[in-house]
């Protein structure tokens, strides 16, 4: 969770040396709340592109939230008056820790993805504003900055695999987003590498649980 912090603070460094200052860190991270998209923005709002542009750049690239999604409708639909602000905050880090996350008896499972939810969204707020303040105080060399964001998925990716000890979808997602961005390249590649490796773990679905299985026996 206090990877969002360092992830928000390269944001808000971006936004601040674009000529940006506070306001946009949060109101951005307190809507938008997504971060890749956030760091795209950046650059849509200097070189000032048409809102269409920007709606269908935010499609394309969210589009993945709503494969995220199918997996917590039930859930999120019995939390009441929280299931609109679970669908926002469905993030990638909070996917994973949601998915991997195991609740003791105890505890209630609906409240605690509530707060893990809610305590990643502060955490991206509270960085993104600490960012620009920190450019604004403190010159700032941005080299290699803009890769922390894949450092992150490696280390959830890292962890999720220790947790779930589920190898199969990992190397089908890994076949599916290598083979579509060797034919449809960096820019296109996301939802049809999704949409295959949606139908490949449906497809393996039972080989997958008998595995699961195999290691919990």
């Amino acid at each position: 969770m206090f990877g969002y912090i360092f992830l928000g603070i390269g944001f808000g460094i971006l936004l601040q040396e674009a000529g940006y200052n506070v306001l946009w860190a949060l109101f951005g991270s307190l809507f938008i709340y997504a971060g890749s998209i956030q760091y795209l923005m950046i650059p849509l709002l200097v070189t000032g592109a048409p809102i269409l542009t920007v709606a269908v750049m935010t499609l394309l690239i969210n589009s993945r939230h709503i494969f995220y999604g199918i997996g917590f409708i039930d859930q999120f639909r019995g939390m009441g008056r929280k299931y609109p602000y679970m669908v926002l905050a469905l993030t990638d880090e909070t996917y994973v820790l949601l998915s991997t996350c195991k609740y003791p008896p105890e505890v209630d499972r609906d409240k605690a993805a509530f707060y893990i939810s809610l305590f990643n969204h502060g955490w991206w707020i509270f960085g993104s504003v600490l960012g620009v303040l920190i450019g604004t105080l403190i010159p700032f060399d941005m080299t290699g900055i803009d890769f922390c964001m894949t450092a992150l998925f490696v280390v959830l990716l890292t962890n999720h695999i220790k947790q779930t000890k589920k190898l199969i979808p990992v190397v089908i997602g890994i076949i599916s987003a290598l083979l579509f961005l060797l034919l449809l390249g960096p820019a296109n590649f996301i939802l049809p590498s999704l949409c295959l490796t949606v139908v490949l773990l449906a497809l393996f679905k039972n080989r997958i649980d008998l595995r699961k299985e195999g290691a919990v026996s």
